[in-house]
């Protein structure tokens, strides 16, 4: 973990809010959750923040819950995990050319990050997608993660607007490509469904030849 990040207490609210939740749950991360996958992945998944029993309790992005369930079993099929879920660190689950991340790096209550806590966290996306190779991709999930992405690149959202498997090539030869994100209320509500996430990153692998 990015010694910086490891340890952060720059957002009061969602400090106190981990501390909350490691005295009910002493067995979960409870802390910032770092980014997952491979140095030198040419996709960087950015989603949200850690869900409150997914990545805060495994302590990798997206593991353990209903929407790494549904991101996972796609990159799999897409070639970017070697399995079609991940429920925790330790299963075997690898990410294939693939990093995960989120746009804020601790749990918020009711998963509602404010909007200071995505700007102190901003640092950190921003660190990550300057490490990325040249003609990588950004895949943004939800428009938070979405304007958090622009931010870290000092891109104008208007130049830029979120829709559903939008795609935009930037000035630096890399791409953000954007799909809503794979929440449980949004599969709940049929606003993502396997079909449309699919279709969204069924173009990745192309992308990246």
């Amino acid at each position: 973990m990015d010694k910086h990040l490891q340890g952060c207490r720059r957002c009061p609210r969602l400090a106190a809010y981990r501390d909350e939740l490691k005295h009910c749950y002493p067995d979960y991360h409870c802390a910032p959750v770092p980014a997952s996958g491979p140095a030198g992945a040419r996709l960087l998944v950015v989603g949200l923040a850690p869900g409150l029993h997914g990545a805060n309790a495994s302590g990798r992005p997206f593991t353990g819950d209903a929407s790494g369930d549904l991101l996972f079993a796609t990159l799999h099929r897409f070639g970017f995990a070697s399995a079609a879920q991940s429920r925790t660190k330790a299963d075997g689950t690898r990410l294939l050319d693939c990093r995960l991340t989120n746009a804020v790096k601790c749990v918020p209550p009711q998963n509602r990050p404010l909007g200071d806590e995505i700007n102190t966290c901003n640092r950190f996306l921003a660190e990550e997608i300057a490490s990325l190779p040249p003609k990588a991709i950004v895949l943004a999930l939800g428009g938070v993660a979405h304007r958090a992405v622009l931010k870290a690149l000092g891109l104008r959202p208007a130049q830029y607007p979120f829709a559903d498997g939008a795609s935009y090539r930037l000035e630096d030869g890399r791409r953000l490509v954007c799909a809503y994100h794979p929440s449980k209320l949004n599969q709940n509500t049929g606003r993502v469904s396997a079909e449309s996430f699919a279709r969204v990153l069924a173009p990745l692998p192309g992308l990246l030849q």
